[in-house]
């Protein structure tokens, strides 16, 4: 007979890997942990009903996508800056926010990302939360995306998927035909981002120069580090800026503030990014500003995405709400 406690572990062992699948789905780090809490409680109180005809994997899952769909009901979805407007040119630069709601969502990997032995999945399991992926994956109907998500992210049979969604094995190879025709013609920008897994030593050295530079608030050395095209977006605003002029134009006025950050490196949608803390003028110190999150090709940086709502994400990512002046800091440690 299985305890309340053996039930919990059971259940929670899949955590990590629902919450990617969630993710994928929902596109908003918060409303995917809701809805495999949400999957949690439901299938601890129906546990007594489940007869074991499946894997208590396959259960799981099936509870979590009913969760994700009943969300996705409302037919809200997730996008990037440069999904909704057009690249707006630095002399016309304006800061509007949008709503919570409106934003594809940073997450990080320790979250979503298991521990496969393979190394070639977790290769797939990091390029499928990548945020041009994720954007694209919002573009597809709620099923779709669900197949997708499985037969393709997954590896589950056409058959599997069939039996958790109720459906037939040709009803599932259809639409996965249709969202792989959909994901073709939206390409994305950032869909091209190359990133080793681990990183390479050219990779390696490109961060550390980068973050030389944008400590120090180098525009020189960062016009170097940049790819011509490259992309900048500051969610909750639906300003985006490309190329290398405009970048650095608007970090030299509107971002002038942030020279003189720290940066301190965490794993983010399975690609490089910072958490980055801005000197904070009252109380000294650092106050956090903003999660970045780098698209990589070539030796360049294609894309620098800096999500701004630092109450909701530093805690997230497990990081202090003020980081003291360095000078402080050895005085505490001395």
């Amino acid at each position: 007979m299985t305890t309340e406690t053996d039930l919990d572990t059971r259940l929670e062992q899949y955590r990590v890997e629902l919450t990617g699948y969630c993710y994928r789905m929902l596109g908003s780090s918060f409303e995917a942990e809701d809805a495999v809490q949400d999957t949690m409680i439901r299938a601890w109180r129906s546990y007594d009903r489940f007869e074991g005809r499946s894997s208590l994997r396959s259960w799981l899952y099936r509870i979590a996508t009913n969760v994700c769909l009943d969300m996705l009901t409302a037919g809200n979805k997730r996008a990037r800056p440069m999904d909704l407007t057009e690249s707006t040119p630095l002399a016309r630069a304006a800061l509007s926010p949008r709503p919570d709601n409106t934003w594809l969502e940073p997450m990080p990997d320790a979250r979503v990302l298991p521990t496969p032995a393979d190394p070639a999945e977790a290769a797939v399991a990091k390029e499928s939360v990548r945020l041009a992926f994720m954007a694209a994956l919002q573009q597809l109907p709620a099923k779709q995306r669900a197949v997708l998500i499985l037969r393709e992210v997954l590896a589950w049979k056409a058959s599997e998927v069939a039996e958790l969604l109720g459906t037939t094995v040709a009803s599932v190879n259809s639409a996965l035909q249709r969202a792989r025709a959909t994901l073709a013609e939206r390409r994305q920008p950032g869909e091209d981002a190359s990133v080793s897994d681990p990183l390479d030593e050219e990779q390696q050295k490109l961060l550390e120069r980068y973050v030389a530079a944008f400590e120090g608030y180098d525009m020189s050395a960062l016009t170097t580090l940049l790819h011509e095209d490259a992309i900048m977006t500051m969610p909750p605003f639906d300003l985006w800026l490309t190329g290398v002029d405009d970048i650095t134009g608007f970090m030299t006025t509107l971002g002038a503030p942030c020279a003189n950050s720290r940066l301190i490196p965490v794993e983010v949608n399975g690609l490089p990014g910072f958490a980055q803390y801005k000197p904070d003028p009252e109380a000294g110190g650092y106050l956090p500003w903003a999660v970045q999150v780098l698209e990589i090709s070539d030796g360049r940086i294609t894309g620098f995405h800096c999500f701004l709502d630092t109450k909701r994400w530093f805690p997230l990512f497990g990081l202090p709400l003020h980081l003291e002046a360095e000078a402080d800091q050895v005085e505490q440690d001395a």
